[in-house]
C-alpha cells in the first residue's frame, strides 16, 4: 500500500511538532499524574476524577499518534526554495482582486491542517486555491462557491 504524502508548507510542520513536544512533554506527564491521584481517592468505579482522566489520557494519546503519522506522511515545500516564475503553487502567497467588490485580499495557498481563513490561509484542496493553482500573475479566476460565482484577478504571486 503506498502512503499519501501531505503537502505542508514549513511553517505548519513546525506548529505540527510543537503541539506534539507539548502533548508528550506537558499534556502526558499531567495526565499521568492526575491518574495517579484518583487512584489514590480508592474505589474507581465511582471515581468521575479517574473517568475524566483517563478520557483525556486517551484524548492525548490519540493526538499524539494522529501527529505522528501527519508528519510521518508529510512532504514538507519550502516555497522560499522555489524561484517564483509568478505561478500560483502550494505555499504561494496570492494577492488577488475581487472584480465585484472592487476589494484586494490575500490568501496563502496551504496543507489541509494548516488552514485558516481567519489567517487567510486557505487549504489546497478548498474550492479557493483548486482554481487558483496553475494559475498566473494578471489571469482572471471564476472561482465556484456555495454563495455562487466570485470573479477574482491575480495581483501578485509571492513565495515568502
Amino acid at each position: 500500500m503506498v502512503t499519501q504524502r501531505i503537502p505542508m508548507t514549513v511553517q505548519g510542520e513546525l506548529a505540527l511538532k510543537d503541539e506534539l513536544k507539548d502533548l508528550k512533554s506537558v499534556q502526558r506527564p499531567k495526565v499521568i499524574a492526575a491518574i495517579a491521584e484518583a487512584r489514590e481517592h480508592g474505589d474507581l468505579k465511582e471515581n468521575a476524577e479517574y473517568h475524566a482522566a483517563r478520557e483525556q489520557q486517551s484524548f492525548i494519546e490519540g493526538r499524539i499518534k494522529e501527529l505522528e503519522g501527519k508528519l510521518s506522511n508529510a512532504q514538507v515545500i519550502d516555497v522560499t526554495k522555489i524561484a517564483n516564475a509568478g505561478k500560483v503553487i502550494f505555499g504561494a502567497t496570492v494577492m488577488l482582486f475581487n472584480v465585484e467588490s472592487e476589494e484586494e485580499i490575500s490568501y496563502q495557498v496551504v496543507g489541509e491542517d494548516e488552514a485558516d481563513i481567519k489567517q487567510n490561509k486557505v487549504s489546497v484542496s478548498s474550492p479557493l486555491a483548486r482554481a487558483l493553482i496553475g494559475k498566473e500573475e494578471g489571469d482572471e479566476v471564476a472561482v465556484k462557491t456555495p454563495a455562487g460565482v466570485t470573479d477574482y484577478e491575480i495581483i501578485s504571486v509571492e513565495y515568502l
